[in-house]
């Protein structure tokens, strides 16, 4: 039976709930999230198979992810490299890009220049839910990161990612792709299909357009959350923190 997927509007709701009745903080969320991500690229990219991985991050949580997922990356034994071109001023994002450059993590300026010469992309521009102060302030975003305009200097990046051979994980969605409906039907990003997604938390409609494999990773909603929202956890084994499941989410 194929897993439910979750629509931006009630991934939105269940994220709010997570920061406040769940009584999690985003700084939590954001950790387990990175480390999900860290966990899929080691399972399809171990460090044998070539140890630069070229982390691309957008300026809302998306970023935050691979920021996070780049800092176990290094510890995992990995050379990760850094694309963050639009820096947040929030302190959270500030603290991660910190923990990265105390370990000596490069960033660089270039996207074109740093995709010749890695092994591995982690695609986290946009996807997950962006927010801004407390759930309850004033100022409290509940859409995705990717509003379908992307501005500079993002489209060339998309555009690389659409022509790489080098394989690419997506965090939560594709970048360019809608989360409900997919790719593009044409123009920027129509021919983008990432060999790796992680759908965090739940998957979103757009893995029904998915064709490469397909990891899940939220081992920590709760049953009654997941019952309110209307999904099935999946049975996350051991120690893992990610479940790989079919294209269209079904259990493998």
């Amino acid at each position: 039976m194929a897993l439910k997927t979750l629509s931006a509007k009630a991934a939105a709701a269940l994220d709010k709930e997570l920061m406040s009745t769940g009584a999690f903080s985003i700084d939590q969320l954001m950790e387990l999230a990175g480390l999900s991500v860290s966990q899929a690229v080691y399972r399809v990219h171990p460090p044998a198979r070539g140890p630069r991985v070229l982390v691309a991050c957008g300026p809302g949580n998306n970023g935050g992810d691979g920021l996070v997922a780049a800092r176990h990356l290094r510890h995992y034994g990995y050379l990760p490299t850094i694309y963050y071109p639009k820096r947040s001023k929030n302190e959270l994002y500030q603290r991660l890009a910190k923990q990265l450059e105390d370990l000596e993590v490069p960033f660089v300026d270039d996207f074109g220049s740093a995709i010749k010469s890695t092994d591995h992309i982690v695609d986290a521009i946009f996807g997950r839910l962006q927010h801004r102060g407390s759930p309850n302030s004033a100022d409290w975003v509940t859409g995705f990161s990717f509003s379908g305009e992307v501005r500079e200097p993002f489209p060339s990046v998309i555009k690389a990612l659409e022509e790489t051979k080098v394989p690419v994980t997506s965090v939560d969605a594709p970048s360019s792709w809608n989360i409900e409906e997919g790719p593009p039907k044409s123009g920027l990003g129509s021919s983008f299909m990432p060999e790796y997604l992680i759908s965090l938390t739940a998957p979103k409609p757009l893995v029904e357009h998915f064709n490469g494999r397909h990891f899940i990773g939220g081992r920590f909603v709760t049953p009654s959350i997941a019952k309110k929202y209307d999904f099935e956890m999946p049975a996350y084994q051991g120690l893992d923190q990610i479940v790989e499941t079919g294209p269209t989410g079904q259990k493998l």
